[in-house]
């Protein structure tokens, strides 16, 4: 991997301050690294995780599903990688699903790449809950349209579920499956929206990346390098324009100088040793849960319940996604243990305020596939031994291998201030640093998004020709973590300023998903990813005009 010998060793930079410390080399921190180092500013990077060499993915082995359970498990908690630090659930509905190192949880991801609908940044306009975000849809277009490009996405234009497009997808999407084909008998029957999913997943060779040959295993990283994921995307860019990625390096605490600037961080690597790395700015890209953890690990006199925290609202407002399925089985062979594991077609139907269901805003749905024998097991997944094992296994097997196909449906949570992220009173990582806590319920009203979407979802299905179907109302995998240090103009009512810089620390940003206002009803890659490069690109353009620590 390109520079992966420039950050395997943690290395003390002592009184060698940089222009700028990023914190995370997931794809907000990716972006703006790159986007800094391209402009000639001097870019330290510390991930705590580690380069994600494709030969370790265990997608083209045949213990793939065994590994997707255990050491490539979404859960760091089941996951216990030496990069991981654990998050106390113990007061949550819902686990979290992130990974800690270079790509960050992108490596996991199923790269499905829809953008946010113009109604999401409009939430208290349109109906009366949560709050407008500072920015509209219009004007994170145009970096919505660049980072397609740098992510090689494939798509295809014209989804008539958003307004009209100037531009095309780097790349076509790939043949419709027999799947797709499948569900659209379904949806048309119906009169009901679908179109062609867009994936950060390569179609043909697109720069660094390797087409996808549809091995369906992109949820533990993709062996083939077609899946787009920071690593190979931008960090390689990235670095031979100067920045310096880190990995090993567990960020413990922000410094502040008695100006109140952000003076660099303080980290520990590998070894349990300590490290100060100065710096004149400071940028946060550790995902809702690392950031806000962060922010509150940095607590100081003068800020004592967490750094940039005088709203008080520095982990608060915490939105996940929890995800509901339908998976239907089918009489036809339809292949469908074949990638990509992503959206194959996706439908917003059901996406807008409609006030007759008895709920605000909606759910996109994405059509998956139906996957392999052992994610299918029944047996395995802790069923009766009558229902799991023995005949009744080789019976359920013949009619859900191949022949299944699943409605994913990703619902909206809307920010409360109960649900939050707070430092665990019993929990620690590997160093002895107070792991995340979340407290997590899911609303009424997302249980009744969800209950409407599952009862449309498997009528989609029956439309389609499903004989059997199954309903799971939440899957164990809290995807999408967000809210936690919110964007606004109101300092008293927001964390973060338009452009992601913190109201109470001018030198501190955060570019991360903390920053989300409301969190949709959609994958939100393609939008962190897209504010990363907008945020970062105003800090070129004003760098004269900024205050920094140096």
């Amino acid at each position: 991997m390109a520079g992966a010998e420039l950050s395997d060793q943690p290395n003390d930079a002592g009184g060698s301050g940089a222009d700028v410390v990023i914190i995370g080399a997931g794809p907000s921190g990716a972006v703006t690294a790159r986007t800094l180092a391209k402009a000639g500013l001097k870019v330290v990077c510390l991930e705590q995780g580690d380069w994600a060499a494709p030969e370790r993915f265990p997608g083209a082995r045949p213990e793939w599903e065994l590994a997707a359970e255990t050491r490539w498990h979404y859960n760091p908690n089941r996951r216990l990688a030496l990069a991981d630090y654990p998050v106390d659930v113990s007061e949550s509905d819902i686990p979290a699903a992130m990974f800690n190192g270079v790509g960050g949880s992108a490596i996991l991801y199923s790269a499905a790449w829809p953008r946010l609908a113009p109604s999401d940044f409009r939430v208290r306009t349109l109906d009366g809950v949560a709050d407008d975000w500072p920015i509209s849809y219009e004007e994170l277009a145009p970096f919505y349209d660049r980072s397609e490009i740098d992510f090689g996405v494939s798509g295809l234009a014209g989804d008539p579920a958003y307004p009209p497009r100037e531009t095309h997808y780097p790349m076509p999407p790939p043949p419709l499956t027999k799947i797709a084909r499948k569900a659209i008998v379904g949806l048309d029957k119906l009169g009901w929206h679908w179109w062609i999913g867009a994936n950060a997943i390569a179609s043909r060779k697109y720069e660094n990346l390797n087409p996808c040959v549809r091995l369906g295993v992109c949820t533990t990283g993709c062996p083939e390098g077609a899946k787009a994921t920071v690593d190979i995307t931008h960090w390689p860019d990235a670095i031979a324009n100067g920045a310096r990625l880190i990995t090993g390096a567990r960020v413990k605490q922000i410094t502040l100088n008695e100006a109140g600037l952000a003076d660099g961080v303080v980290y520990i690597d590998r070894g349990g040793a300590e490290h100060r790395q100065k710096a004149g700015m400071v940028i946060a890209c550790a995902n809702g849960i690392g950031t806000a953890r962060l922010l509150l690990l940095s607590r100081n006199g003068r800020f004592p319940n967490g750094l940039s925290n005088s709203s008080g609202l520095v982990g608060k407002r915490f939105m996940i996604h929890g995800m509901s399925v339908v998976i239907g089985s089918f009489k036809e062979e339809l292949e469908s243990w074949t990638g990509p594991n992503g959206q194959h077609l996706s439908s917003m139907q059901f996406y807008e305020t409609d006030a007759s269901r008895g709920f605000v805003r909606g759910a996109k749905w994405h059509l998956v596939p139906g996957g392999g024998p052992l994610g299918l097991h029944a047996g395995l997944a802790g069923a009766p031994f009558e229902y799991g094992w023995g005949a009744a296994m080789h019976r359920n097997t013949r009619q859900w291998l191949g022949r299944s196909m699943g409605w994913c449906i990703i619902y909206e949570d809307l920010p409360e201030e109960t649900n939050r992220i707070t430092l665990s009173d019993e929990l620690t990582d590997s160093d002895g640093l107070p792991a995340p806590k979340i407290h997590f319920r899911v609303g009424e009203n997302a249980r009744k998004i969800s209950n409407f979407h599952l009862d449309r979802a498997e009528e989609a299905l029956r439309a389609a020709g499903a004989l059997a179907t199954i309903r799971v109302p939440d899957t164990d995998m809290g995807a999408h973590l967000l809210g936690t240090a919110r964007m606004g103009d109101d300092p008293a009512n927001s964390v973060v300023d338009r452009w992601g810089r913190s109201h109470d620390v001018p030198n501190l940003y955060i570019f991360d998903g903390s920053v989300f206002v409301t969190s949709g009803g959609v994958n939100p890659t393609a939008t962190i990813s897209a504010l990363a490069l907008r945020n970062a690109e105003h800090i070129v353009a004003e760098r004269r005009n900024l205050r920094t620590a140096a």
